[in-house]
């Protein structure tokens, strides 16, 4: 264990939970140091995990006992957290968006570059057996070339759910800065990166109810958009449509579908690892599951980390700070479009990192990912 790269988390909320199941334990990495603005919770987590010491942020973020921050803190303080980090030197990784305004994404990954350090971001449900499975299929040209594809998620709020939600009605929030990631980042990977898009935006409501936890019945503001609508152009020149929403109660729809010359793909809930990966091709009478045949088995949150410490030389690391980038700037032109009612041609592009092997969970767990 003393040569396991050694993560420092900073922000304990409910997402820090799944990481932790990933990461303890595991001979590529060694959690630490932990940190939150409410100590109670970091201490809590350095009394249940062996060698976990718990810190104050500025302290996690200057330890020479830590190689990368794992940044779960709210979107709004991403940036602030990343760059303080690269400051001392550390490698960082963060919970999706990369920051929650683009101009603060270019200062990180600019500040990396120079400091000589490198820059992940979730979301790594891509790299699970779902979403690498259907790239495989698109890829071996299962059902032909790409012409158009469409991307649903609906929701009537995480404020049903979540005992804390507020950030997810302000800056950096909303439907699309939220869920967004995972569409945008399988898409990049079925159909590679976008190169413009038009965008339709709205607002249901100027208020949320929080409806579980200890502040049940409170009333929260909404600040942000909270029904995003949307067409992306590819560069390859598949046209895709995305309706992101927290302003629907459910859906029927696949949440990614890609329609070629000879087939039809539907394409599992990229919020998961997992799920079936059906193909409709021309000519035939019904649906057909494929095989799983790629990604991480049985992937869980935090795999993305592990690709990216362990990625070394060999190859950049999947949950790269590039792609988070190329994400968070089609999310964000997408606003603008809606904003401004026009289309808007990008300025970054990114190349769909490397697809991932079949790799059983055993093998990822105990070795690292591939």
């Amino acid at each position: 264990m003393g040569d396991a790269h050694r993560i420092g988390i900073v922000g304990l909320g409910v997402i820090s939970r799944a990481y932790l199941d990933t990461l303890v334990g595991h001979p590529a990495v060694r959690v630490t140091a932990v940190a939150d603005l409410d100590a109670s919770r970091s201490a809590a987590v350095a009394a249940e995990v062996p060698g976990v010491e718990a810190m104050a942020v500025e302290e996690l973020l200057s330890s020479p006992d830590v190689d990368t921050v794992l940044n779960l803190t709210v979107p709004a303080a991403h940036a602030e957290i990343a760059l303080r980090a690269i400051g001392h030197g550390k490698n960082v990784y963060g919970e999706k968006p990369l920051t929650a305004e683009l101009a603060d994404a270019h200062a990180v990954l600019e500040a990396a570059a120079k400091a000589g350090v490198t820059v992940g971001c979730a979301p790594d449900t891509v790299l699970g057996t779902g979403i690498q499975t259907a790239r495989a299929a698109v890829a071996a040209g299962t059902i032909g070339r790409p012409q158009f594809a469409s991307a649903v998620m609906v929701t009537p709020g995480h404020e049903r759910w979540h005992p804390h939600p507020d950030f997810y009605y302000t800056a950096g929030g909303g439907p699309l800065l939220d869920m967004g990631p995972y569409y945008l980042a399988s898409l990049v990977h079925l159909l590679g990166p976008v190169r413009a898009v038009t965008g339709a935006a709205g607002r249901l409501r100027d208020e949320r109810v929080i409806g579980s936890g200890p502040r049940a019945g409170e009333h929260i503001p909404v600040e942000v958009e909270t029904h995003v609508s949307g067409v992306l152009e590819h560069v390859g020149g598949t046209l895709t449509t995305i309706t992101t929403s927290f302003d629907g109660v459910a859906t029927t729809a696949t949440p990614i579908e890609v329609h070629g010359e000879t087939g039809t793909l539907a394409v599992p809930d990229p919020n998961r690892f997992d799920g079936e990966v059906r193909l409709f091709a021309l000519g035939d009478t019904q649906w057909r599951t494929q095989p799983v045949s790629a990604g991480y088995v049985d992937g869980a949150r935090g795999v993305g980390l592990l690709d990216f410490v362990t990625a070394g030389p060999r190859r950049a690391p999947r949950a790269s700070g590039e792609l988070a980038l190329h994400v968070l700037e089609t999310m964000t032109a997408l606003l603008r479009s809606a904003s401004e009612g026009c289309r808007i041609e990008l300025t970054t592009s990114v190349q769909p990192p490397v697809s991932v092997p079949l790799t059983a969970a055993a093998e990822w767990r105990c070795a690292g990912a591939r």
